[in-house]
């Protein structure tokens, strides 16, 4: 029968004592790092989505607000969307916006907030009209 030199030697296959720890400190190590690791990726995907929500609902209050010109009387300036996008809450501002004396403009700035793990965030979108509510875009 053959043996090995580690065999003729003493030695079994079997993983000493000290190859174990250290595998196991490497694990303690690693281990936490690694759930950090997708903790921050898992974070940052719900904002990347919630961003998007937000941007698409801005942009349709923003335009149901130049639709019915509701801007122009200032009543509604804040507000929810109800049931169907719990958490996400709108805010309507105006400013003057004069670069050019001659043909004034109304800068109308929506932004949207929602939650993210138990941070607002928000998404602003901004416009500008004229007086006779003609859309220009401008981000």
């Amino acid at each position: 029968m053959k043996r090995t030199l580690l065999q003729a030697a003493g030695r079994s296959d079997a993983f000493t004592f000290v190859e174990v720890f250290a595998a196991l400190v490497f694990l303690a190590i690693l281990v936490p790092a690694i759930v950090e690791g997708l903790s921050i990726a898992n974070r940052a995907s719900v904002v990347a989505e919630r961003g998007s929500v937000a941007g698409e609902l801005a942009e349709n209050k923003l335009n149901e607000m130049l639709a019915g010109q509701a801007w122009a009387s200032g009543t509604a300036t804040s507000g929810d969307f109800g049931t169907d996008w719990p958490g996400y809450r709108w805010e309507m501002s105006q400013a003057t916006w004069d670069q050019d004396n001659v043909n004034p403009m109304t800068e109308l700035s929506m932004e949207v907030f929602f939650p993210v793990q138990g941070k607002e965030r928000s998404c602003k979108l901004t416009t500008l009209v004229s007086g006779t509510t003609q859309a220009q875009t401008a981000l």
